[in-house]
């Protein structure tokens, strides 16, 4: 597993545009900037919208302003999945960008992978949040279960 102090791994996520399907490196991600990645086991399921994702809509703006260019909320959906779902919660890209990685590469590349076939899922992420500089994993928590570690407010503190 990818740990603090590490560069991220390269690969390209997907995301559906106005233009139709688009991939974006994460390298061109996070190259200078500072960025936060949370990664979600599933879109549509409970915790994942319930809870993890409208906690960073909660606290967007704090986590901005503590220095945070982008926030991005990736899973092992398809990209049209990942947009019906932001457009489901009412998030604009300017808020968080949903990113898919469809066939989980990036997931692999961190070791991040969850094997959730019992529950039907197949391959997918552990819950994570990692705050990136300039493409270095400056922090990191994950969650096995619940939502304590990957959450808006876990970042918050350590961004703190």
């Amino acid at each position: 597993m990818i740990e603090v102090g590490q560069k991220l791994p390269d690969a390209v996520l997907h995301y559906r545009g106005a233009q139709g399907l688009n991939g974006c490196a994460v390298s061109e991600l996070a190259t200078g900037q500072n960025i936060v990645i949370f990664a979600v086991p599933g879109a549509f399921t409970p915790t994942c919208s319930d809870a993890h994702v409208p906690g960073f809509v909660v606290h967007n703006e704090a986590i901005r302003a503590k220095g945070i260019d982008e926030i991005y909320c990736v899973a092992v959906n398809d990209p049209f999945v990942m947009k019906f779902w932001a457009q489901h919660l009412g998030v604009d890209e300017q808020t968080i960008r949903f990113l898919s990685d469809g066939n989980g590469m990036f997931t692999r590349a961190l070791g991040m992978e969850r094997d959730m076939s019992n529950g039907a899922m197949g391959l997918r992420s552990k819950r994570y949040a990692m705050i990136v500089k300039n493409g270095v994993v400056e922090w990191l928590g994950v969650d096995e279960s619940g939502l304590e570690h990957a959450s808006a407010q876990a970042v918050l503190a350590a961004l703190a």
